[in-house]
C-alpha cells in the first residue's frame, strides 16, 4: 500500500507522487488534500498507541487527509502519513483502518521511503553503466560491421534495465511484507486484533489491483495476495488479542466521521442510499443534515441540528458544524455561541480556534478582537499550516490598529499558502517596525531569510 515512491517500469527514473509545500490547497498532482478537526482527532487517536508501540514520534509525522474513494494509506517522503477519505468510509469497524495504520507505521518506522530512495539510485546506476556498456558494445558491433555485435550490444541495453527493474521490485516486495510483519507487532503490542487487518487484505486480495491471475510475480512490487493473507491470518489468530472488539465507544466516534465524511464528499444520491430516511441513527441523522446544509437548505440543516444536539449537547463537532453553517451564510454573530462551546468540549482542537477566532473577527465586534486573537494565536500555534487563519488574525491586528503585527500576520499566511515572494515582502514591512531581535521579528526574520529548497 505504500506509494510515496513509485518507480517507473519503462525507465526506472524516481518519481514523487507527494511533493508538499505548506500549502494546502492543491498539490502538483491534483490530490485533493482537507482539513477536518473530528476526522482527524479520531485518526490521531488510532495511531497514537501505534506508534508508541513503534516508538514512532507522533509529533514528527504529518497527517494528511485526501478526498478519494479509493481504499488507500500510504507514506510519503519526509514522514508524511496519507489517509483517503475512501479508506475511513469503507472500514467497517477502527480495527478494519487500524490494521491499515499499522502497516504504514511500518514503513515509518523501518524510513523505508528514504531506503527507497537508495534503492532507487542504485538501480539507476546500475541500468545506466549496464546501457553505457551495451551502447559500446552495439557501436562497436556496427564498426567492425557485425550486426550480430550489434544485436548483442542492444540486448545488454535491454536486459541491464530489466534486471534493475526485478531488483528493485524485489526490494520492495520485501519492504511490504517486513511492514505486514511489524504491524502484526505492533497490534499484539498495544493488545489489539489484527482481525481488522486481516479483513481489509482479503478486500484488497479480492480486487482486481492485487489479483493474481496471470501476473508474473517478479513484477510486482507488493507480494502475492495468497503469500501475505496467509502470513497476517497465522500471525493474528496466534495473538490473544485476536478475538479483542473494539470499544463501542470508539465505534460509534468511527461511524459518525463515517458519515460525516459521505455528507460531505458523496452526491446526493449516494448520500441517501447509505443514509436513507428510515434510517434514524445518529449517524444517519448527521449525513442526511450535512446533505441538506451542502444542497443549500441551511435552515433545514440547522433544524435537523437542533434534533442532533438534543442528542449528545456535548458534541464539539456538532456545534462546529452549526457555527459554519452561520458562518458561511453571513451570520457570524449566530455562528460565535456555538463556536465557543464546540472549543470547550475539544480544547486541544486548533481547527476549532481557529475557526472561533475567524466567526469573532467577522462580527466586526472590537470588544471581542482580544478573545479572536487570542484563539488564532494559540490555534495557529497548535496547526500552523491554515492560510485562512493567519488572514484572520492580520484583520484583528488591523482591527487593535497594530499595522506591523498585521503585516507579520499576512506574511506567515502567505508563507504557508507558498506564496514565498509575498511573505517576504509582508515581513519585511513587518521588521522595519518591530523591536529588533523581539518574538515577532525573530518570525519576521525567518521568513525574509527563507529559501525553497529546490526540487529534485
Amino acid at each position: 500500500m505504500a506509494r510515496g515512491l513509485v518507480v517507473s517500469a519503462a525507465g526506472l527514473s524516481l518519481v514523487s507522487t507527494m511533493c508538499l509545500s505548506p500549502a494546502w490547497a492543491q498539490s502538483a498532482d491534483k490530490r485533493n488534500f482537507i482539513r477536518d478537526a473530528e476526522t482527524e482527532a479520531l485518526i490521531q487517536d488510532y495511531i497514537r498507541p501505534i506508534f508508541k508501540a513503534a516508538g514512532v514520534r507522533s509529533s514528527a509525522v504529518e497527517l494528511f487527509l485526501v478526498e478519494d474513494p479509493s481504499f488507500n494509506a500510504f507514506v510519503a517522503t519526509g514522514q508524511k502519513l496519507v489517509v483517503n477519505t475512501g479508506a475511513i468510509i469503507d472500514s467497517k469497524t477502527p480495527n478494519e483502518l487500524i490494521g491499515v495504520l499499522a502497516h504504514e507505521t511500518g514503513h515509518l518506522a523501518g524510513d523505508h521511503q528514504t531506503k527507497l530512495r537508495e534503492q532507487v539510485d542504485r538501480a539507476n546506476t546500475l541500468a545506466t553503466i549496464g546501457a553505457i556498456a551495451g551502447i559500446g558494445a552495439a557501436i562497436a558491433g556496427s564498426a567492425s560491421g557485425s550486426p550480430d555485435a550489434a544485436r548483442a550490444g542492444g540486448g545488454i541495453v535491454a536486459g541491464s534495465s530489466e534486471a534493475a527493474r526485478r531488483s528493485l521490485l524485489g526490494y520492495q516486495r520485501s519492504e511490504e511484507m517486513a511492514a505486514d510483519q511489524s504491524a502484526l507487532t505492533y497490534l499484539k503490542k498495544s493488545g489489539q486484533s489484527a482481525k481488522g487487518m486481516l479483513t481489509t487484505f482479503n478486500r484488497f486480495a479480492d480486487n482486481t489491483l492485487f489479483s493474481a491471475r496471470g501476473v508474473n510475480p517478479y513484477l510486482q512490487s507488493h507480494p502475492m495476495p495468497r503469500e501475505r493473507i496467509d502470513l497476517i491470518e497465522r500471525e493474528a489468530k496466534a495473538s490473544p488479542y485476536y478475538n479483542t472488539k473494539d470499544p463501542a465507544a470508539l465505534q460509534a466516534r468511527h461511524d459518525m466521521v463515517r458519515a460525516k465524511l459521505v455528507g460531505f464528499t458523496g452526491d446526493l444520491d449516494t448520500i441517501m442510499r447509505r443514509y436513507p430516511p428510515s434510517d434514524t441513527s445518529l449517524p444517519a441523522q448527521y449525513a442526511r443534515t450535512i446533505a441538506a446544509y451542502r444542497n443549500g437548505n441551511a435552515q433545514g440543516a440547522l433544524t435537523m441540528l437542533d434534533g442532533l444536539l438534543r442528542a449528545q449537547p456535548k458534541n464539539p463537532y456538532f456545534w462546529e458544524l452549526q457555527g459554519q453553517i452561520e458562518l458561511e451564510n453571513g451570520r457570524a454573530g449566530l455562528a460565535v455561541p456555538g463556536l465557543r462551546k464546540a472549543v470547550a468540549f475539544a480544547p486541544r482542537s486548533g481547527l476549532l480556534k481557529i475557526m472561533l477566532g475567524q466567526a469573532l473577527v467577522e462580527t466586526g465586534d472590537p470588544k471581542t478582537v482580544d478573545e479572536a486573537v487570542k484563539n488564532l494565536t494559540i490555534g495557529l500555534r497548535d496547526d500552523p499550516e491554515v492560510p485562512i487563519g493567519y488572514r484572520s488574525l492580520a484583520r484583528a491586528y488591523a482591527i487593535r490598529g497594530d499595522i506591523a503585527m498585521a503585516d507579520l500576520a499576512t506574511a506567515q499566511g502567505e508563507f504557508a499558502a507558498g506564496n514565498y515572494a509575498d511573505a517576504k515582502r509582508h515581513a519585511t514591512r513587518a521588521q522595519a517596525a518591530l523591536k529588533r531581535g523581539s518574538p515577532a521579528w525573530l518570525r519576521a526574520d525567518d521568513i525574509v531569510s527563507y529559501t525553497p529548497a529546490k526540487p529534485g
